[in-house]
């Protein structure tokens, strides 16, 4: 992974730690990438839950409980199903924080939406959040953008002071 993204995880897991946060992922187009850039991070262990890689719809619903009814309306390329699915990842692993990433990655067009569409998710005991990105490049470019755009999305959640553990 980039550079970036583990200046980013490095923080994210400090501030985690520090804060008595657990995390969770629940990743599409990034297939695991940005929990394994967490779990690169020394003291990993102390904050990363764990992850549900959800590449396929039935997956997102079966284990994430992402609505079939939403998948088939919008697709999986959705503000609304990078936040179910970060809600799922949540509730799964019993973490206080959940991330995701949903999106498409190349080399074709996927559920209506272009190549480099991207949608992050975060979602925590408050309520979840979507960010919605439009990345350039090949396949492997847009995967790690949108890893490092997840963990600057966690890493802003964990700055938040309204943010308490749940316990």
């Amino acid at each position: 992974m980039s550079r970036a993204a583990d200046e980013v995880a490095a923080s994210a897991v400090a501030l985690a730690i520090e804060r008595g946060i657990t995390v969770a992922t629940a990743e599409s187009l990034t297939a695991g990438l940005v929990a394994a850039t967490l779990a690169d991070t020394p003291g990993a262990s102390g904050m990363l839950q764990g992850g549900v890689v959800a590449y396929q719809n039935a997956v997102k619903a079966g284990i994430l409980g992402v609505s079939e009814k939403l998948l088939s309306a919008v697709g999986s390329v959705d503000a609304e199903v990078a936040m179910a699915m970060a809600e799922g990842a949540r509730l799964a692993c019993a973490a206080d924080v959940g991330v995701s990433t949903t999106g498409v990655a190349g080399p074709l067009p996927h559920d209506g939406r272009s190549v480099g569409t991207v949608f992050i998710g975060v979602a925590t005991s408050s309520g979840a959040e979507a960010h919605a990105y439009s990345f350039l490049g090949d396949r492997a470019g847009i995967r790690s953008q949108a890893t490092v755009a997840a963990l600057e999305r966690l890493l802003e959640c964990l700055v938040r002071a309204d943010l308490p553990p749940v316990k």
